[in-house]
């Protein structure tokens, strides 16, 4: 029981220090011009499957603070969104709020399918059904987050901010959400194993 849970917490540190490494360093961002596409999510939705909703939050808590850091121009050579600079210099709050909240909202959602998922699938379905969702939320949430502040603050929403939100979320979908059930699968499995063997 004391392997498992240490087991647990680093487990729990290594995917928050990876989750930063991919946030603060160009590594697990893919710049689209101004708008970038992540990968930082995927360690967000494999911790909190393997580890629970609550270090589910921590590391999205922690994904936030990597996209707050690089919004804001505060990284180690990551990209900076344009668009995300333009709502920082309207309101450095809300810049915020549109950062975080949708990154704590990706493991709320995985762990909610995954547990439904799980009653009515196996495993690997429920993973894979799990990471999409997971993907799914963090492009929804944050790029409507991200408009929304668009029309709140009077900023230029003009029709290439409209087409590249639509690009960026259309990517996200199918770019984005089937790369985190194709890793999530197998990496999630291969933990499970591991977590067994600790008890």
């Amino acid at each position: 029981m004391r392997n498992e849970k240490l087991f647990r917490h680093v487990l729990t540190a290594l995917f928050a220090a990876l989750t930063l490494l991919l946030g603060l360093t160009p590594l697990g961002l893919i710049p689209l011009g101004p708008i970038n596409l992540t990968i930082l999510h995927i360690p967000v939705i494999i911790g909190t499957i393997v580890l629970g909703l609550g270090s589910g939050l921590v590391l999205g808590l922690c994904f936030g603070m990597a996209s707050t850091l690089a919004a804001f121009g505060i990284s180690l050579g990551a990209a900076q969104s344009g668009l995300a600079l333009l709502v920082v210099t309207a309101n450095p709050l809300l810049a915020i709020a549109m950062c975080m909240l949708p990154r704590l909202m990706i493991p709320v959602t995985t762990y909610g399918v995954y547990r439904a998922a799980s009653r009515f699938l196996g495993s690997k379905a429920s993973v894979a059904c799990a990471a999409v969702v997971g993907s799914l939320t963090n492009t929804v949430l944050y790029l409507g987050a991200m408009f929304l502040l668009f029309v709140t603050l009077d900023l230029d929403v003009q029709r290439w901010v409209n087409a590249i939100l639509t690009g960026t979320a259309l990517a996200g979908a199918f770019g984005e959400a089937p790369v985190a059930a194709i890793l999530a699968v197998p990496v999630t499995a291969a933990l499970f194993k591991q977590t067994q063997k600790k008890r």
